[in-house]
């Protein structure tokens, strides 16, 4: 009877839900989700705090992981020792972790999922960044709770002098709910808080000014923004990420080097999935794949076959393979341990509240223990200024209590005071003694009214955590791994590009690279120029264009395609940076190259894209054909063999033609004499060549306008385009050039106005840019004046114009520019009824 009087009848069903909920909430809050405030998880959090207890700290020698292991187990964390040790070995780990809070000594795995070596073998510290984490944990600025068994103290949240759980990220898995928040540049995200102290009422798209995106350990790219600006303004988004290679030239072949993968991808892992798919043939082109992975960095060599388009290649490994990883990204963390999904500001501010309780905290801690010491001085300088009547006290009275009583009574003492006093040595009674204690109090009189001005002003305080951060900032900040670019595959906002004026460039070799147009100053006729570009010592620039950003780059190549390029899209490189192999750009087959440059911003009906070739040949096309390029490219004229496009422009169908030859002749006819063609077609002839000449440009005349002629050795001349008859397509033309072994052959010309500007490039890579005014206007057949200087077995090779309206906006220009250069986002116009003054640098050096 007693048995069944102590039944109780419970309902299955509401005690499974009970039960279950408390195991959800007990994994929630006490396994899988960091706290907002310090960015750890409770084991992590248990692990950091144990060694700072066992003192384990940066300065000192390496101890057992297993020590720590223990000693976290036995004191805070009741679960598998194997829990607490892959913790410790993640915080370790350099690909694992932005910035690791242990320094582990031993094997402690690797990128290829190799494990670490167990517990007794492994020894750790924390490492000099985690002192950081635990700075001031001592003052009382967080709270404590009682351990699993009530015999010991953990702290509830660390300090976290840094905002740790963007720094480093975290992971985890819970009942019903995950986190998956990246790591982040610690630069960035101090600089984000700082904006955030300045102005409460940044957004979230000011921060990412600061914060350009997650900043992987293992490096990598990231593609497109997207996805990051909804992680920070939702708490919620996806990046893609892809594997760092570049493709280069080896023995005759082309292979392709990785050099970063994607976070958290197992290199081993990704290694055979290529060899896999080369093996199902579900990828050709491979020859042979190698880990060339050493201390220095990660290498994996993909070497390729001679016929093997190298692009193609590397797409469908990026797309097959963990070379492209998507990274979903999930800012759950524990609010005042309620899980919540959080945007940018959301974290940042909740972590600067946590820094404002910790510094407070601090500060009545530290003012506490100063009023202590000020109350103990304030009873020293009394029974100094009273010595004898205290020293005759404490003869007189028969016991210690006595002695104590006696002084509170007189001098109105405290307990504390007199206490002191009676432990004072017969030293500190000499004049100099006496002189330090006076000396200490005054300064601790300062230091407390310093602390209550931090209790009394926001402000101060504000400044104080600026101010650590900054410390912070400047000791352990680095720059950034992980680059990011824009998505090829999606649409990005372009208002959010700046539209200002771009120098591209493009050498024989295939190197290609932008910078800003203000670059080079302008110099006088006959300078030696600047260095503008670094080259192989068998390569120069061929192809320089200057263009808005937002434009699109038009590549056509010795195959009759062309290619399509934004301009903001082509990698910016330091001005004697040698650039981007234009192959990891864009799906060139192995014999196809880059034979002209042009820059347009709409592709208008109205208009046409007029191409001339080396063999004196023209062709007119519609320019709306050109509108949709295929990422592949897009047929742009049938060329017949050894035949290669020297000229594109955008014309209006009635413009004038001027082509100049090698040999120094040229001919002007009108455009309506070409007629409309399709895009394969080859065209119509311009000139009728002479013996082994070629057509070395194609222009749009204008008659109030000038040519200027430019030839190898640097000498150019201009002349009214007055001077050249209007004649008939197909003639042999007139003479426009005194070529002479001085001179060199005729290399390029260009249509120009007194107010417009010139860059030349040489073979060696020198850039000048002169003013056209500087050179002498002549007649047709002269050799012109030096505008360039050129040495032994040294060219020019590509000629570009800068172009003005009057000399008012060209002297405006100068003013606006800090260093004297053109800066007018208007001249390089996209306005297609000027588009003859996109003029563009697509001559091959003719040897």
């Amino acid at each position: 009877m007693d048995t069944i009087d102590k039944i109780i009848p419970v309902d299955i069903e509401k005690e499974m839900k009970k039960s279950y909920i408390d195991y959800a909430m007990s994994v929630i809050v006490g396994r899988a989700l960091p706290d907002v405030r310090d960015g750890l998880k409770p084991v992590h959090r248990r692990i950091l705090y144990s060694m700072h207890e066992l003192g384990i700290t940066y300065e000192k020698g390496y101890r057992k992981c297993a020590r720590i292991v223990g000693d976290v187990l036995g004191k805070y964390h009741p679960h598998g020792d194997s829990s607490v040790y892959d913790a410790l070995v993640r915080m370790a780990q350099s690909f694992s972790i932005r910035y690791m809070l242990v320094d582990g000594h031993g094997n402690f795995g690797s990128v290829d999922g190799d494990g670490a070596a167990a517990m007794r073998y492994t020894e750790a510290k924390m490492s000099k960044i985690t002192s950081q984490m635990l700075r001031d944990i001592n003052k009382e600025t967080v709270d404590f709770k009682p351990n699993f068994d009530g015999e010991e103290k953990e702290p509830e949240v660390l300090p976290a002098r840094f905002p740790t759980l963007l720094v480093n990220g975290s992971s985890g898995i819970a009942v019903g709910m995950a986190t998956n928040i990246p790591p982040h540049n610690l630069t960035e995200v101090i600089n984000a808080v700082i904006m955030l102290i300045d102005n409460p009422d940044v957004t979230v798209s000011d921060f990412m000014s600061e914060i350009k995106g997650p900043d992987f350990p293992t490096g990598g790219i990231i593609l497109g923004k997207s996805g990051i600006r909804s992680a920070y303004e939702t708490g919620r988004g996806k990046v893609l990420v892809r594997s760092k290679a570049e493709i280069e030239e080896h023995k005759g072949r082309n292979r392709i080097i990785v050099t970063e993968i994607p976070y958290m991808v197992n290199k081993a892992n990704l290694i055979e999935s290529i060899a896999n798919l080369v093996k199902e043939k579900k990828i050709d082109g491979i020859s042979d794949l190698r880990d060339e992975s050493d201390r220095d960095g990660m290498r994996i060599v993909i070497e390729l076959k001679r016929d093997a388009n190298a692009n193609v290649v590397l797409n469908r490994l990026y797309k097959h393979t963990k070379m492209q990883d998507t990274f979903g990204i999930i800012m759950l963390a524990l609010v005042d341990n309620e899980p919540k999904v959080l945007n940018l500001k959301q974290i940042l501010t909740h972590y600067l509240n946590h820094q404002r309780d910790v510094i407070t905290r601090r500060t009545i801690f530290d003012l506490d223990k100063a009023n202590a010491r000020a109350h103990i001085l304030e009873g020293l300088r009394i029974a100094l200024d009273h010595i004898d009547a205290v020293i005759s006290l404490i003869r007189a009275s028969k016991t210690t209590q006595e002695a104590k009583e006696g002084l509170i009574e007189k001098f109105n003492l405290s307990e504390k005071q007199a206490q002191a006093i009676l432990d004072l040595k017969l030293q500190r009674l000499t004049g100099l003694e006496r002189d330090k204690i006076e000396d200490e109090y005054n300064e601790l009189m300062k230091t407390i009214a310093y602390l209550q001005s931090i209790l009394n002003s926001e402000e101060i305080l504000l400044n104080i955590i600026k101010d650590e951060l900054v410390e912070i900032k400047t000791k352990y900040g680095d720059d950034r791994r992980t680059l990011i670019e824009k998505n090829p595959y999606s649409f990005e906002d372009e208002d959010l590009i700046d539209d200002d004026d771009i120098v591209i460039t493009l050498t024989h070799g295939g190197y290609i690279k932008r910078l800003p147009a203000d670059t080079y100053n302008a110099q006088k006729r006959g300078g030696r120029g600047i260095q503008g570009v670094t080259t192989k010592e068998d390569d120069f620039v061929e192809h320089i264009l200057i263009t808005p950003t937002l434009n699109n780059i038009l590549f056509f190549t010795n195959k009759g395609k062309v290619y399509k390029l934004k301009g903001y899209e082509i990698p910016e490189g330091g001005r004697t940076a040698k650039g981007t192999n234009i192959v990891n750009m864009l799906p060139l087959d192995p014999d196809e190259n880059i034979q002209a440059v042009m820059s347009i911003r709409t592709f208008d009906s109205d208009n046409y894209l007029l191409m001339g070739t080396k063999s004196g040949m023209v062709k007119k096309t519609s320019l709306d054909k050109f509108e949709n390029i295929r990422k592949n490219g897009l047929n742009a004229i049938n060329l017949k063999e050894d035949d290669e496009i020297v000229g594109v422009r955008i014309t209006k169908g009635d413009d004038e033609v001027l082509f100049v030859t090698k040999y120094g002749y040229s001919i002007r006819f009108s455009e309506k004499e070409v007629r409309n063609m399709g895009r394969t077609t080859t065209g119509v002839k311009a000139i009728t060549l002479r013996d082994d000449d070629i057509a070395v440009s194609m222009i749009i005349a204008k008659p109030d306008e000038e040519l200027l002629v430019i030839s190898e050795k640097g000498f150019g001349k201009r002349t009214a385009i007055e001077n050249y008859t209007l004649q008939r397509r197909g003639g042999k033309g007139i003479k426009t050039y005194k070529i002479s072994e001085k001179t060199g052959n005729v290399v390029s010309a260009r249509v120009v106005r007194d107010v417009d500007e010139i860059m030349l490039i040489n073979s060696n890579g020198i850039i000048i840019r002169i003013n056209v005014s500087d050179i002498s206007t002549t007649s047709r057949n002269a050799m012109g004046v030096t505008l360039m200087k050129t040495g032994e077995d040294v060219n020019i090779v590509a000629v570009a114009k800068i172009n003005y309206n009057s000399e008012e906006e060209k002297n405006e220009d100068k003013q606006m520019s800090i260093d004297g250069i053109v800066d007018n986002e208007n001249n390089l116009s996209e306005n297609l009824d000027e588009s003859d003054d996109l003029e563009e640098s697509d001559d091959k050096t003719l040897e």
